[in-house]
């Protein structure tokens, strides 16, 4: 979506259903970005293997990106999609013009897993309601949660055991992911958007990839406060931060 003449690609993170069936309602919450940019929205390949690493979700998208004849992107992933943003920009430096980054993590090793855990026990026991009760309750903020309790019990009556073992996959991507050594190899301008109460990565995983990115010229760090883990649905100022990083 977007008329723009540069390309701006977003990599959303883990979901339990695709976004793509929320298509119109996230180019609306980036129309913003839209009147600037041709914005391109991946989500993750539709056949996956019993492993599928971050790692390999990268390579695919970077595939993917290459045979749209896309060049020098403007990058934002969220969450997961941060994750693979991260090894896209660390391993194909020529791809990447700058790189945004929102509620993401360079490490989900040592115990910073515990969150995506639990979601993966309640799909493996087949408890919709449960995940994404769960889910919701885990990435916003207890007053966005306790108004969007019905629709999130409502989406969870659609979810197929063909998503569900789709999720579990996905999940299971994350676990040991290690990038953080590899961060100085990024050498685009990074902007780094947190929450202090991120309850799935932590408060600290934002501050921690700006430090190991404070050698590398253009970074910038912003944490707000009191939106939680989706910070980049519940903060108002949210797609304004990113169009004027990526315009500047």
């Amino acid at each position: 979506f977007g008329h723009g003449e540069k390309a701006l690609v977003i990599l959303p993170g883990l979901s339990v259903q695709s976004v793509m069936g929320l298509a119109d309602s996230i180019a609306d919450a980036y129309r913003i970005l839209a009147e600037k940019y041709t914005v391109y929205l991946f989500d993750r390949r539709k056949e996956l293997p019993a492993v599928y690493t971050v790692q390999e979700m990268a390579r695919d998208t970077v595939e993917a990106v290459r045979l749209l004849g896309l060049d020098r992107i403007n990058l934002f992933g969220a969450s997961q999609g941060g994750m693979i943003s991260m090894v896209i920009a660390i391993e194909h430096p020529d791809l990447v013009r700058k790189l945004a980054l929102g509620s993401t993590s360079s490490c989900v090793g040592n115990g910073h897993f515990e969150k995506v855990e639990q979601w993966i026990r309640m799909a493996r026991t087949g408890d919709r309601t449960g995940l994404y009760l769960l889910f919701g309750e885990d990435v916003y903020p207890e007053a966005v949660f306790e108004q969007s309790r019905d629709l999130l019990v409502e989406a969870a009556r659609t979810v197929t055991d063909e998503e569900l073992a789709r999720f579990i996959i996905l999940a299971q991507g994350a676990q040991e992911f290690d990038v953080t050594k590899d961060l100085k190899r990024i050498d685009c301008p990074v902007l780094v958007l947190g929450s202090r109460d991120d309850q799935v990565v932590g408060g600290d995983a934002a501050v921690r990839i700006a430090e190991n990115l404070r050698d590398q010229p253009g970074h910038e760090l912003f944490m707000y406060d009191g939106y939680g883990h989706a910070v980049y649905d519940t903060a108002p100022d949210y797609k304004e931060r990113l169009l004027n990083f990526f315009q500047a």
